[in-house]
C-alpha cells in the first residue's frame, strides 16, 4: 500500500516540524509516524518509511552541528555503535503489545525523562569525547538502541536524560551527540526494514527533505538559544505529547 500524490504536501509538513523538534528535543516520530498510518500507510511499513526522515534529518543536524563547532566524533562514534547493535535487535522485534497499553507506558516514560532531565546537577561545557568511558553509557545507548529501532518515537528525550544526567554535559553538546548517535545506528535499523520490505519510497522521500529542512533549522536553534530555550522546548513538547499519549491515544 502507498499513500497518494495528494497527500505528499502534508507529509513534507509533518516532516519539516518533526524534524526541528527532533533535533531540538524528541518526539518528532509521534508526529510523522501517526501522519503516515492515517494517510493510509500499515504500522510496520510507517515504521520503515520513518527512517528514511531520520537518516536525512541527522546528516544534517549533524553537518550543522559541526559548522557550529560542536563535533564529539569519539563520543558519537562508540556510543553509535553500543546503540546499533541494540538496533538491531529492536527493528526485528514485532509490535505484540496493545497499540493503547503502548501509548500509556510511553506516556509515562516520557515524563519520566522530562523529570530527569531538569533536575540533573550543573552541567559544564566539557566535551563529551571526556565523558564517554563512564561506565553506565555503553550499556544505557545499547538500551536506547533496542528502543530507537523498535520504533524510534521518543527516543531524543531518552538519550537527552541519560547523556546529559550521566556525563554533566551541556545540552547543547549533549544534543550534537544525540544527533550523530541516531545518524549511525539508523543504519542498520533502515536495512532490516528495507530487507522486509517495509519502505513506502515516495512518502520516504518526501518526508526525508521536510525533516532534512527542519533539522537545519533546529540544530541552529539550538545553538543559538542555548540550555535555557532547549529546556522550554523539552518541557512543552514532552508535556504536550505524554497528555495526548495518555488520554486520547
Amino acid at each position: 500500500m502507498q499513500v497518494s500524490l495528494f497527500s505528499l504536501p502534508l507529509i513534507a509538513l509533518a516532516g519539516t516540524a518533526a524534524g526541528f523538534i527532533n533535533v531540538v528535543a524528541g518526539g518528532g516520530s509521534l508526529i510523522t509516524l501517526p501522519t503516515l498510518i492515517f494517510l493510509g500507510l500499515p504500522p510496520a511499513m510507517a515504521n520503515g518509511t520513518n527512517r528514511l526522515a531520520q537518516l536525512s534529518q541527522n546528516s544534517v543536524a549533524v553537518y550543522r552541528f559541526r559548522r557550529k563547532g560542536f563535533f564529539p566524533l569519539r563520543a558519537g562514534l562508540i556510543l553509535g555503535a553500543a546503540a546499533s547493535a541494540g538496533a538491531v535487535i529492536g527493528s526485528r522485534v514485532a509490535v505484540d503489545i496493545a497499540p493503547e497499553l503502548f501509548n500509556r507506558i510511553l506516556a509515562f516514560v516520557m515524563v519520566v525523562v522530562l523529570i530527569l532531565t531538569l533536575t540533573g546537577g550543573e552541567r559544564t561545557s566539557q566535551a563529551p569525547q571526556q565523558v564517554w568511558r563512564r561506565r553506565l553509557l555503553l550499556p544505557a545507548f545499547f538500551v536506547i538502541g533496542i528502543y530507537g529501532g523498535f520504533i524510534q518515537a521518543g527516543v531524543g528525550f531518552l538519550i537527552i536524560a541519560v547523556f546529559s544526567r550521566i556525563s554533566a554535559t551541556s545540552l547543547v553538546l549533549t544534543n550534537a551527540t544525540k544527533v550523530m548517535v541516531v545518524l549511525i545506528y539508523t543504519f542498520p535499523a533502515l536495512a532490516v526494514f528495507l530487507l522486509h520490505g517495509q519502505i513506502d519510497w515516495a512518502a520516504g522521500v518526501v518526508l526525508a527533505a521536510g525533516n532534512a529542512a527542519g533539522a537545519w533549522l533546529g540544530a541552529h536553534f539550538s545553538v543559538a538559544k542555548g540550555d535555557r530555550w532547549i529546556k522550554a522546548v523539552l518541557t512543552v513538547s514532552v508535556s504536550a505529547m505524554a497528555v495526548r499519549l495518555f488520554f486520547f491515544g
